[in-house]
């Protein structure tokens, strides 16, 4: 298992939470939102969509949307081209 930290914060057992992301376990610091999750990825929110849950995230939202522990959250990234 991986260990993310989007924020740059020393993480310890107090102040993280375990998800899965794209079907990765990761552990992420607490009170990430999804706007921290993707940034941290280096992708950008108008190039994906994204459920937490098997529930859409509207893309408005993501820097409101605190990421839980034990969500399950799928990214899709949208290709251009032709």
């Amino acid at each position: 298992m991986s260990s993310y930290n989007p924020r740059g914060m020393s993480q310890t057992v107090e102040n993280s939470i375990r998800v899965t992301v794209n079907g990765k376990q990761e552990t992420l610091a607490a009170g990430t939102t999804m706007r921290d999750l993707l940034d941290g990825l280096k992708l950008e929110p108008i190039r994906v969509a994204v459920e937490i849950n098997k529930d859409l995230v509207p893309r408005a939202t993501f820097g409101e949307t605190t990421i839980q522990d034990g969500d399950q959250i799928e990214i899709v990234t949208f290709v251009g081209g032709g």
